[in-house]
């Protein structure tokens, strides 16, 4: 009788999917039984451990990816402690000759997982990691130089002159099983739910696991793809993707994504040369971008990437810093933005970029304290897009935008919410403000506010900040710090 090929592990991260999931392709390929772990050891991640409204949508994720491998005659086996601790007691338990996972790329993750490999490896198994979360790795792309891109246009113009990545493949038809199942924590032990029911916002605006994840991409790319480059800004309408939380927790892949908006460019009749210049296909080049550059720039996640702004005179001003969180800052379309964030964990990106800049050129409060409350608040809190994302909008890291650009709250409410539908929706105490006044409430003639029943520093907030005061207050601290006045 043929002696039973050995067991292997697969061990999920941020991965969460059945479907052109390589390291499970490989451990499938085997032959032998597959074993699927989730290890919760946050420890290892130190302070960028995953923030409650992550934690929220793991919880979720988890259970909908048990439920789909039992569909396939499997079971997701969930431990905690030190990966290589767990790693090496599953091995024994389970007989298993190898070891499988699909890399991610924050700076400790991959120093944890080196050492993991490198472990394992010399006791014997086969370990193998693979790409399961981006188009092009990090190390693969690079300047005529040979060095990392450090601005994302001609990034992106080199990915695009790359051959299409390739099709993504379909999920294991069954999965064999050991002949004993290892020991398993339940997802609700690891303590992932809030323990005080906040969560209600989140539980009505999304539905997390790869099921979710695949409806979501299907709609968009049968409707708003369709229309992105002119939507994409409008908050008051549903004009993104939202797939950010469900890339993220890899319960559907940039592949799929990929070939799904090549077939919605095919079926809209759009010619190749086209396509590719698809507004979308940059939001993906985007999150390819930031990956790129904390591989490459590890010290971004706690640093400027441009050293002189280590000495920018940031203020330390806890009131406001709370005003800002709590939506509270007397600016409608930032604080609509912040009360969107607070209730479903998730924020319009052009209202991103305007709460962000309010933070850092307003209100003079460093990035770093927006990227900590981001982290906590979003459902697709990622370290690389979020450390871009801040950084960017501050000025101070790779493909920044300029300092000198500040953007007007008022003037960004009036563009891209013209009808104020947006900040009715999350500031319930403005909804009968004419369209007049919605975005500058202070502006409004009294009689309007007593009419739309609005007191002014009472029902909404005064201005934390004047707009116009604060810009020239944050341009000046720029020119000083250029002129070698600060610091030194």
């Amino acid at each position: 009788m043929p002696e039973a090929r050995p067991s292997c592990l697969v061990w999920f991260r941020l991965d969460l999917r059945l479907t052109d999931n390589p390291a499970l392709a490989l451990a499938a390929a085997t032959g032998g039984a597959v074993v699927p772990v989730f290890l919760w050891s946050p420890e290892e991640e130190g302070r960028w451990a995953a923030g409650a409204a992550s934690r929220w949508w793991l919880h979720h994720s988890l259970t909908r990816l048990d439920e789909a491998l039992r569909a396939k005659g499997s079971r997701l086996v969930v431990r905690r402690g030190p990966a290589l601790d767990v790693l090496r007691a599953l091995v024994r338990e389970t007989g298993a000759g190898s070891v499988f996972w699909n890399r991610r790329y924050e700076p400790a993750t991959i120093e944890r997982d080196r050492q993991v490999k490198e472990a394992l490896g010399a006791e014997g198994l086969r370990v193998e990691s693979a790409n399961g979360a981006l188009l092009h790795e990090p190390w693969t792309v690079r300047n005529r130089a040979g060095k990392p891109f450090q601005v994302f246009t001609p990034y992106w113009r080199e990915c695009l002159g790359r051959s299409d990545p390739d099709m993504p493949v379909g999920a294991p038809g069954h999965l064999p099983a050991p002949r004993t199942w290892p020991a398993s924590e339940g997802i609700e032990a690891l303590g992932l739910l809030p323990g005080i029911p906040w969560d209600q916002g989140l539980r009505e605006a999304w539905r997390p696991g790869e099921a979710g994840a695949v409806e979501r991409l299907a709609r968009f790319c049968a409707g708003a793809v369709l229309g992105y480059g002119e939507e994409r800004n409008r908050p008051d309408r549903e004009g993104t993707s939202r797939l950010s939380p469900h890339l993220h927790f890899g319960e559907i892949g940039p592949r799929q994504v990929w070939h799904a908006v090549r077939r919605a460019a095919g079926n809209a009749g759009v010619v190749e040369a086209v396509w590719r210049r698809w507004q979308f296909l940059a939001e993906v080049g985007w999150r390819e971008f930031a990956h790129h550059l904390l591989f490459h720039f590890p010290h971004t996640v706690e640093r400027p990437l441009r050293e002189p702004f280590e000495r920018f005179p940031w203020r330390e001003d806890a009131a406001s810093l709370e005003c800002w969180q709590r939506g509270r800052t007397g600016y409608p379309l930032v604080d609509a933005g912040m009360r969107e964030l607070w209730a479903t964990g998730w924020m319009h990106n052009r209202v991103r970029m305007v709460a962000g800049s309010f933070l850092v050129k307003n209100l003079l409060i460093s990035w770093r304290a927006g990227a900590e409350w981001f982290w906590d608040t979003l459902v697709d809190a990622d370290l690389a897009d979020n450390t871009l994302g801040w950084q960017w909008v501050a000025g101070c890291g790779a493909d920044a935008a300029p300092y000198f650009r500040v953007f007007n709250p008022v003037a960004q409410g009036r563009k891209f919410d013209p009808d104020g539908g947006y900040v009715r929706q999350w500031i319930p105490e403005l909804r009968r403000v004419p369209t007049e006044w919605v975005h500058a409430p202070w502006e409004a003639p009294p009689l309007v506010l007593r009419s739309a029943g609005v007191r002014l520093g009472t029902d909404y907030p005064e201005p934390r900040v004047s707009a116009t005061a604060s810009r020239l207050a944050a341009l000046d601290a720029l020119a000083s710090l250029k002129a070698g006045r600060i610091g030194g």
